[in-house]
């Protein structure tokens, strides 16, 4: 997001004077009590529907479940773009991707931008973060960049491992993710050694990687990760019986879209329905490591008498498909992929409430700024959360007036060979590609089909026409498409023009090179075509 963008340097001072101006300072809260602490876990990849049922009869997620006793969960938390990098610019700015113009992996945060948590930090709180932030532009590999730049190029070339699964360890083996261990030791560490003697309130973060899959490195140098990876001890928590196998539309019934999507995530090969069920089940085992570390956290301020005075809010950057329609990752706007967890407990948070409202990850900036007292700027794109978990009528708090009745989600990145916008609302959801007329839209009763297998689109006409009216207002998404397309372009020649003579064997090189090693000239042609 360089200066030039929607939200350079000099929107940003903007948005921190209407921090000033146009907003509003939260009442304290009865009796003027003190600011609470807070706590935010951030896994990746989290399927939001096992928090809730049925999707929680799969797997044992003991945190999850003290959570909800304790606290509120969300049945309808969205990610605000179905990938890493996007996704958590989307959550530390408030803004929607359009507006930070984190179009991929690559793209996210100017490094100065300022976060809730350093507004936070401005106002009094202690902060501290371990682990994954992944929010800032320049990370990822080269692969995944030149994958989401080259999506409109006319080739399809498998970019991925195919997903397997791997068995580590034994019985007693409980630090699988030994990464995620070490962190989460450090923010344990941190809570029971500084935390606990701070006076003023401390905001901490916790990234986690999992349960997003391992790397598959049998699938050559370049190699995506595409290995769902767990030990006996994780999956005897996995409910075996209680697994769905998902129904698969044949390859020529599907959306074009999603084609691309499963030809190039290496998923369109014959699966028994046992590698199916394996992928599903070592999967929910790495949620149930996952959970794990939410709950050393949770024990950590429970040790130390800092749980009643602090809010603990989990969640996750997007889901995982786990091979519901034929796809692993996320990148898709089907429930699986764009459905996060949510929730949250501590003070002032009530006690085993389940919120329907569909909310979304830019909620968590306001929620940030609402827990501790600071005025909220006006033009973020998300509204706090806190009414909804102390049960108040939100048109009574907020002066932006009620939370809207939708949520929108938007892709823009590699496995995809379109722009995506999605728009929940009810039992709706509206999935409009590009331009609005060069892809077919999909459309969703979720109350009847929870599993997305029927497009009712061309059944609904009026319906279709009604939420694609209410997403043109919120964005206007055939431009967003085209700046895109313009900026994919201009990245790749750029990219192409660094490389000088080295680039035919980069480019052939990168993560689908098992195929483009086929046929050298042919994609490199495709490419120029395009160019």
């Amino acid at each position: 997001m360089g200066g030039s963008g929607p939200l350079g340097r000099a929107g940003l001072a903007l948005l921190l004077m209407a921090a000033g101006a146009g907003a509003r300072p939260r009442p304290a809260a009865p009796g003027d009590q003190p600011r609470s602490n807070v706590v935010l876990v951030a896994c990746d990849s989290l399927d939001g529907r096992l928090t809730f049922f049925p999707g929680n009869q799969t797997v044992d997620l003991p945190s999850i479940n003290f959570m909800k006793r304790h606290g509120t969960v969300f049945l309808n938390a969205y990610t605000n773009s179905p990938i890493c990098c996007p996704s958590r610019a989307a959550m530390w700015s408030g803004l929607f991707t359009h507006l930070t113009e984190s179009w991929n992996n690559f793209k996210g945060l100017d490094p100065d931008y300022v976060t809730w948590m350093e507004l936070m930090e401005k106002h009094g709180y202690h902060a501290q973060k371990f682990g994954k932030l992944d929010f800032t532009s320049g990370h990822h590999s080269v692969s995944n960049r030149v994958e989401a730049w080259t999506r409109d190029v006319d080739f399809l070339l498998r970019q991925e491992g195919r997903p397997m699964v791997k068995l580590t360890g034994h019985k007693k083996h409980v630090r699988v993710m030994e990464a995620d261990w070490q962190n989460t030791d450090k923010a344990v560490n941190w809570i029971k050694e500084e935390a606990v003697n701070h006076t003023q309130p401390f905001i901490l973060y916790l990234g986690l990687n999992l349960p997003h899959p391992y790397p598959s490195p049998y699938a050559g140098e370049n190699f995506g990760s595409s290995t769902f990876l767990t030990s006996p001890y994780w999956l005897e928590k996995v409910n075996y019986e209680a697994i769905k196998i998902p129904k698969w539309p044949s390859l020529s019934e599907m959306h074009p879209v999603d084609y691309y999507s499963s030809y190039t995530k290496n998923c369109t090969g014959q699966f028994t329905k046992e590698e199916v069920r394996n992928i599903r089940a070592f999967y929910y085992a790495m949620c149930a490591e996952t959970d794990a570390m939410l709950g050393a956290i949770i024990s950590a301020l429970q040790d130390t008498g800092l749980l009643g005075k602090t809010i603990i809010i989990f969640t996750a950057d997007h889901g995982e498909l786990a091979m519901e329609h034929r796809q692993f990752y996320k990148m898709s706007m089907y429930e699986g992929s764009s459905h996060v967890p949510l929730l949250v407990m501590g003070p002032g948070v009530r006690e085993q409430q389940q919120i329907p409202n569909v909310v979304s990850l830019v909620d968590i900036y306001p929620t940030m700024l609402d827990i501790a007292r600071i005025p909220v700027p006006q033009n973020l794109s998300g509204y706090s959360l806190i009414p909804l978990l102390r049960g108040e009528a939100e048109s009574e708090v907020s002066p932006r007036g009620p939370r809207p009745s939708w949520v929108l989600s938007e892709f823009h990145g590699c496995n995809v060979n379109s722009s995506v916008y999605m728009l929940r609302t009810g039992k709706w959801k509206y999935i409009a590609y590009s331009d609005g007329s060069s892809v077919p839209p999909q459309l969703f009763d979720l109350t009847a089909d929870p599993d997305e297998l029927t497009n009712v689109a061309i059944t609904f006409p009026v319906i279709l026409h009604s939420l694609d009216k209410i997403l043109r207002s919120i964005v206007n998404y055939p431009r967003v498409s085209s700046s895109v397309q313009e900026y994919n372009k201009q990245q790749f020649i750029s990219w192409k023009q660094s490389l000088g003579h080295n680039y035919s064997s980069v480019i052939a090189n990168l993560r689908w090179h098992q195929d483009w090693l086929k046929d050298r000239k042919k994609y490199e042609n495709a490419i120029d075509k395009w160019l």
